[in-house]
């Protein structure tokens, strides 16, 4: 009896420093995969981290923690999860665009949110499929398939392949990792490439 007392002790301790290893080897995957460059969603371009020819730039963490709220900060530099139904965008049914939190990168239009009942935005496929990265994600006792932003490296949330026709995909997507432009901001914000879509 004491023996397998043991054993159920000692297996689980060893799930546990395998579970910690994964966590540490995904942090470590944020941060040093973000060194690009990512337009702010102010507009302006202030350089901070290395050049890319796509003129982006991603904020240190320091600018990070100012600019950001701790629940984005935790979604977005941490691999955090926001609740269901208590979050900005998951009833959101305005015309526009979503953009990266940290970067303003397009990420997902409402032309492709849909109602999933999970409680966070769903979508069919990104507005910019290169802006949209997937990574395997072991963490929980499960493999999914995480997505994360291409220059800001910013957790977005996971896809599932689960979703409506015509993608049969669900891209479960945090609000704190968006920020929303309507359509009628898209020229002043400087995405007037996507004003065509709404018209």
């Amino acid at each position: 009896m004491i023996k397998s007392t043991l054993f159920a002790v000692a297996a689980i301790f060893v799930l546990f420093v395998a579970l910690y290893w994964i966590e540490s080897e995904r942090m470590t995957h944020a941060e040093t995969t973000g060194q690009a460059m990512v337009k702010n969603t102010a507009g302006s371009q202030t350089a901070t981290m290395t050049d890319t020819k796509n003129g982006y730039v991603k904020p240190s963490q320091s600018e990070l923690k100012k600019k950001l709220t701790p629940l984005q900060f935790k979604v977005t530099q941490e691999n955090g999860t926001e609740a269901p139904f208590d979050n900005a965008y998951w009833d959101n049914h305005r015309d526009g665009i979503y953009v990266d939190i940290v970067s303003g990168e397009p990420l997902f239009s409402s032309k492709d949110k849909y109602d999933s009942g999970t409680g966070w935005p769903s979508f069919t496929k990104p507005l910019v499929a290169d802006n949209v990265v997937e990574f395997t994600d072991n963490s929980l006792l499960m493999t999914r398939t995480e997505v994360r932003s291409k220059e800001a490296d910013s957790h977005l949330g996971h896809v599932f392949d689960d979703g409506p026709a015509p993608t049969g995909l669900r891209y479960c997507i945090n609000s704190a990792s968006l920020r929303f432009i309507p359509k009628e901001n898209l020229k002043k914000e400087g995405y007037e490439e996507f004003i065509v879509m709404f018209q």
